[in-house]
């Protein structure tokens, strides 16, 4: 029997790296998928499956580094060399800088971009980087695609990417941009495929990780999201503090608490769940917690999701639908519930039942409001990109954005 033709797709995210080999022939047909999750504490978790979703292989203990995780990632793909050919890969890759719009081929015109754009996003880039890479290293013949998270927020309305600094600092890279496009792009998707008329819908959907923000969808674009310039911004996180008072930043600085050094580990590592509940910044692990820290740190995350979400449907100028997606979007049914109590003269109300029992429409039946839970999947949709170059015409297979 010949190979099957593979195309290996890397996430990465600020505490996880998720892989897949999708058949080229057959997008929904996943040769084989992993992960390795809570990577940088003692208890990461490493496990792949086959195509039928049996595990293959399992480990438990410390990753310290995301290239940690690569390295061990291809390693073990070294293991089913029998079962495939790998055709090409696709990286999730965070940000392509002001103006890119759609996925690219890596050349090393575009890996010094990256490197330049380390700054936008430095919890994420130096991964997405360190993956590509990586994979040069190991296997250097073979097609590498960049697909960036802030391509599907690139037509954001001017008045959205603006930051209210003077026009003295009105440079291209100085905006907002906006993150999850990956994530956003597949719930469009998935809901075009249920036959939802997205086109005519105002769509809030709230992507809950250990990253997280909501982005506000009219006639199927982005035209708001809580992230701007940064992936700190916006809604508390794991680690990342979200929206701060710049003045409380300035204070610490003046009283000389902080330097630079120092309020990039503040904002990006060492805040959100993690330094308010002094536990973890797992939502899993503070879910279980009965310390109050924990249901303190819960509490102050969902009220900001609340205060964010009721925000955004100023932009759409209503709302039809809401949609919860990422880790602690579709999994974690307490939180859901909490983000969406009192909201009720939004025409949002859930049906505990449902919310409770993993239904995708988890609203009370004939609500104003259409309230999902949905898995998204980054992964195909890296994929579908992935396809397009390795099969695709030569207009679809773009050198750069």
């Amino acid at each position: 029997m010949p190979q099957s033709q593979g195309l290996l797709t890397l996430n990465a995210g600020s505490s996880s790296l998720k892989f897949a080999v999708f058949d080229t022939q057959a997008l929904d047909r996943r040769l084989i998928s992993g992960s390795v999750e809570r990577i940088g504490l003692d208890a990461a978790r490493f496990q792949i499956a086959d195509e039928m979703g049996a595990e293959v292989f399992f480990s438990s203990g410390p990753v310290k580094t995301h290239e940690e995780a690569l390295e061990q990632v291809l390693a073990q793909l070294e293991r089913f060399a029998t079962s495939f050919q790998l055709a090409a890969v696709g990286h999730r890759v965070a940000h392509g800088g002001p103006k890119c719009d759609c996925s690219a081929r890596v050349t090393p015109a575009l890996k010094a971009r990256l490197n330049e754009l380390v700054y936008l996003a430095p919890l994420h880039l130096p991964a997405n980087i360190a993956g590509i890479n990586a994979v040069e290293a190991k296997l250097p013949d073979l097609p590498q695609i960049a697909c960036f998270d802030t391509a599907f927020h690139n037509g954001l309305p001017d008045v959205a990417q603006m930051t209210g600094l003077p026009r003295i600092f009105n440079a291209p890279e100085l905006r907002r941009y906006g993150y999850h496009g990956l994530s956003y792009e597949y719930i469009v998707a998935a809901l075009r495929a249920d036959a939802v008329e997205v086109d005519r819908e105002r769509i809030l959907v709230l992507h809950l990780g250990n990253g997280a923000s909501i982005c506000a969808i009219k006639g199927g674009k982005s035209v708001e999201t809580t992230m701007g310039f940064s992936t700190v911004s916006g809604l508390p996180m794991g680690t990342r503090s979200g929206d701060i008072d710049p003045g409380l930043i300035d204070h610490l600085m003046a009283q000389g608490h902080l330097d630079t050094a120092g309020l990039n580990d503040l904002l990006y590592t060492e805040s959100g769940m993690a330094g308010l509940s002094g536990i973890s910044r797992n939502m899993a692990d503070l879910l279980d917690s009965p310390d109050q820290a924990a249901k303190d740190a819960i509490a102050y995350f969902c009220y900001h999701t609340r205060r964010h979400l009721v925000g955004l449907t100023a932009s759409l100028g209503g709302l039809d639908r809401v949609i919860f997606t990422g880790g602690i979007g579709a999994n974690a049914p307490q939180v859901r519930a909490a983000i969406c109590k009192g909201l009720n003269y939004l025409g949002i109300g859930l049906d505990f039942e449902r919310n409770q029992s993993g239904y995708t429409v988890i609203s009370f039946p004939n609500a104003r409001v259409t309230v999902e839970a949905r898995v998204t999947d980054e992964e195909a949709m890296i994929a579908r990109h992935l396809r397009a170059f390795s099969v695709g015409s030569a207009d679809e297979q773009k050198e750069a954005c």
